[in-house]
């Protein structure tokens, strides 16, 4: 059992740990570890324990969220105008924390030639002005040439 001030009370009956609750004074007792043995509770106010638990499973959220990868589509045909849109979208994901999947996309006879396409792909890289790391070197998926960077 945990006091309302986070002291360790020890181990009791459950009989005298309700006895020591206090409903009219906002003081209840929570279970916090069910799956513990002995099970563990506390003593607090429990509109306070479900914003805090509701807090803490947000920020778990947001945790996982910042993880996900983005993808960003080019072509070898684009011109630089579109590149550099595509620039911007690059810069937008890094600045949220999200790494980045570049895939240029090819079609029918332009998947024949698979240097030009890395070139072109190399050349996208280098009109980022944001620094970056490559998370796997540039390789060669079934539609064209893909790498994944992440911000520095």
């Amino acid at each position: 059992m945990i006091g309302e001030k986070g002291e360790n009370l020890g181990v009791m009956k459950r009989g005298d740990a309700l006895l020591l609750a206090r409903p009219d004074e906002g003081i209840d007792l929570i279970e916090i570890s069910a799956a513990a043995t002995p099970p563990v509770v506390r003593l607090m106010n429990y509109d306070k324990f479900r914003f805090e638990e509701d807090k803490r499973i947000k920020k778990e959220r947001l945790a996982q969220k910042s993880a996900a990868m983005k993808v960003v589509q080019i072509s070898a045909r684009a011109a630089v105008n579109d590149l550099m849109v595509k620039v911007r979208q690059v810069e937008k994901f890094f600045g949220e924390g999200h790494p980045v999947e570049v895939n240029m996309r090819l079609r029918g006879r332009e998947k024949r030639n698979k240097d030009f396409a890395m070139e072109k792909l190399l050349e996208f890289l280098k009109l980022l002005p944001v620094e970056y790391r490559k998370l796997s070197e540039p390789k060669y998926l079934g539609n064209g040439p893909s790498v994944q960077i992440a911000k520095k």
